[in-house]
């Protein structure tokens, strides 16, 4: 079941240069894409395209890699039927080789374009209804549908997915890692920010969250985000993760009212050396990558997604695919 991918990164690079590296990344062993979906990016000095538009291109673009969003937020900027709509339409584009990663949002992307920013936990009750949303319109009915945050009257979609989208919800926290195996039908989290127990326990809660829906928790996808650099040049790849993702490891832009670049720039600058470095694999060692992602599958993880910052986004997916990518394949 073990699935390895690319996190490929609107905040850094232009949809044109993204469309370059998902053909690499197919070429070269990678199964799976994991694209954030950001109105803005992290950094004034990055970019930020629309990742519907982008997915649909990339879908007619390749022919065997999985495309998914990691994640979105289907409320706020958006209705959920859009969104609906959005990953069914990706779907018929790639002939089923999609996925839908969903979570409560960040203000940096949400709160610039509705002027709002609810609580924690009214976002969450919204994700919610908003993934009921979004499952009864991918049945192609049509759909009245009365909930505390949204409403449908007779609304369907006549071009279906071409598979059954599975839906995985974020985590990065255990404490909110119960609502994926209850409400999803896989978790999607980063690497990096927890030590390992935590990431266990992370497992434990999606589990006896599936348990009490009745799922199937050995069967459901646990995907990881893991920021890597395959390089031996420590100091360029310290900067150039420091250029457009420092904000990244700020929990506080998860939380509060941060919401432009430059406002999660300046909270990115206390980001140092030592710190960028507790999250970021930096090696051009091929065996440190593979135990670096080995502890991960072993505590349970099935989806592991491989972020660089390098400016030379071509080159690390050909290296990374050569050199580290068939030995973790052979764990699967």
């Amino acid at each position: 079941m073990l699935k390895l991918g690319y996190k490929i990164g609107p905040e850094q690079f232009p949809p044109s240069e993204m469309l370059e590296q998902v053909i690499a990344a197919e070429k070269n062993g990678f199964e799976s894409i994991d694209s954030s979906d950001h109105f803005h990016p992290w950094s004034e000095e990055g970019q930020a395209c629309f990742t519907w538009s982008w997915l649909g291109a990339a879908a007619a673009r390749t022919s065997t890699i999985e495309l998914g969003t990691g994640i979105t937020c289907p409320f706020l900027r958006y209705n959920p039927a859009i969104i609906a709509q959005a990953a069914a339409t990706v779907s018929s584009l790639a002939g089923g080789r999609t996925y839908l990663g969903v979570g409560t949002g960040e203000a940096l992307n949400e709160y610039p374009v509705t002027y709002e920013w609810p609580t924690f936990r009214v976002r969450q009750a919204m994700m919610i209804e908003a993934i009921q949303l979004i499952r009864s319109l991918w049945t192609g009915d049509k759909i009245d549908f009365e909930g505390c945050h949204f409403r449908l009257r007779q609304a369907k979609l006549y071009t279906l997915p071409k598979n059954e989208i599975p839906i995985y919800i974020s985590s990065l926290v255990p404490d909110s890692a119960y609502l994926a195996g209850y409400y999803g039908d896989g978790l999607i989290t980063v690497g990096g920010s927890l030590e390992m127990p935590e990431y266990e326990q992370m497992l434990s809660e999606v589990r006896r969250g599936a348990i009490d829906a009745g799922r199937d928790y050995e069967k459901m996808p646990k995907a990881v985000e893991l920021f890597v650099d395959y390089t031996g040049d420590v100091e360029k790849a310290v900067k150039s993760f420091k250029k457009y993702w420092a904000g990244a490891l700020i929990p506080a832009l998860f939380l509060n009212k941060i919401y432009t670049p430059a406002m999660s720039a300046q909270n990115g600058k206390v980001v140092g050396k030592d710190a960028v470095q507790e999250s970021v694999l930096i090696s051009d060692d091929p065996e440190k990558h593979i135990e670096f992602a080995k502890q991960y599958i072993d505590a349970g993880f099935t989806h592991l997604y491989f972020h660089s910052a390098a400016e030379d986004q071509i080159d690390f997916i050909e290296r990374y695919g050569k050199d580290v990518l068939p030995a973790l394949k052979k764990m699967g």
